[in-house]
């Protein structure tokens, strides 16, 4: 196994090498000049201009401005934000506990209804919970999350006046021994909450499939003929082997929930990363974007290394590194 995981993680660096090319050409072919972005707007002094450019290197043919780039990170340093002037890897540590937090509570509501949705479904297939579930499922992932955003703001807040409609809360808790402050939970509700939706339909419609082919398996039969009661034999047997294509989904969404969450996080004033990313790529500001993109490039293959390690513990016939003979 440990073979394995030197592979997958000698092979992230092709892959951020090329999303590193890929989003440093679009952004330098993208009409703007980020030295009057830096400059704080369009009719700079063009001596400033020049100066501007010679000290942040804009004025350099794009072969050695590309090099450049890469030769810095090579050595760890994403760069400084052109607009706030500072380092972006302290302006993404800003943003990342605000969309770990958003990401885990939607990740942990899609993973919980999801599968018991899914149980539901399967227990009672072709009957009125299974087709009410499916419903559901059809409308969790057809629903487009700023509308249900909208929705559930006019109604929670607008109608009910239950729960605020947007911000992250002045006085929630704060972690021990850090200063990451932790959102108030009224204000995590509904951000939470539609973020999870087609979430929670694909993992409710993947749980019942997966249920639904495991209670057909030969070990199903063999449990009930030791006497395993059928719901017992359900949730302990065929519930595991079906658990394998849901951790999947379930490790997917939530590394786009840390950086994709865009509509959500706007439509709730959330102070995450996919905020931070599209305000940065609407200012053109480069080194913000690279950063940022590198970094959700980084979560999404340590989340599918993580979920591939976790098939082993979910299913031991799976070992990694056999050969198909030893198979």
């Amino acid at each position: 196994m440990i073979g394995y995981v030197v592979r997958r993680l000698l092979g992230l660096v092709p892959v951020l090498l090329a999303s590193a090319t890929i989003v440093w050409f679009v952004m330098f072919v993208l009409p703007g000049d980020p030295a009057r972005l830096i400059a704080g707007g369009q009719s700079a002094d063009p001596d400033v201009l020049a100066s501007i450019r010679a000290e942040w290197g804009l004025d350099l043919p794009a072969p050695v401005q590309y090099l450049r780039f890469l030769g810095r990170l090579l050595c760890g340093d994403l760069g400084t934000s052109y607009v706030q002037k500072r380092p972006v890897a302290v302006i993404l540590a800003g943003h990342l506990p605000a969309s770990l937090v958003l990401a885990a509570a939607a990740a942990t509501l899609a993973i919980v209804a999801g599968v018991a949705l899914g149980c539901l479904a399967a227990l009672y297939r072709g009957r009125l919970p299974d087709l009410l579930v499916l419903l559901l499922a059809l409308l969790g992932t057809s629903t487009p999350v700023f509308w249900l955003g909208l929705m559930l703001m006019l109604l929670f807040r607008g109608a009910l006046g239950w729960l605020p409609a947007t911000g992250y809360g002045m006085e929630g808790a704060v972690i021990p021994f850090t200063a990451i402050r932790l959102p108030e939970w009224e204000h995590l509700v509904l951000p939470a909450v539609t973020l999870s939706m087609v979430s929670i339909g694909v993992i409710a419609r993947m749980a019942r499939a997966g249920l639904i082919e495991a209670g057909a398996a030969d070990y199903l039969r063999a449990a009930a003929a030791r006497g395993v009661g059928t719901l017992q034999a359900f949730l302990r047997h065929a519930l595991m082997n079906a658990l394998i294509p849901v951790v999947t989904v379930a490790a997917i969404d939530f590394a786009a929930m840390l950086g994709g969450a865009v509509a959500t996080e706007y439509v709730f004033a959330w102070p995450g990363l996919g905020k931070a990313i599209v305000r940065a790529i609407a200012l053109k500001d480069l080194p913000l974007v690279e950063g940022g993109v590198l970094f959700l490039t980084v979560v999404f293959v340590l989340v599918n290394l993580a979920v591939d390690l976790l098939y082993v513990w979910l299913d031991p016939r799976i070992h990694f590194g056999a050969s198909p003979a030893a198979a």
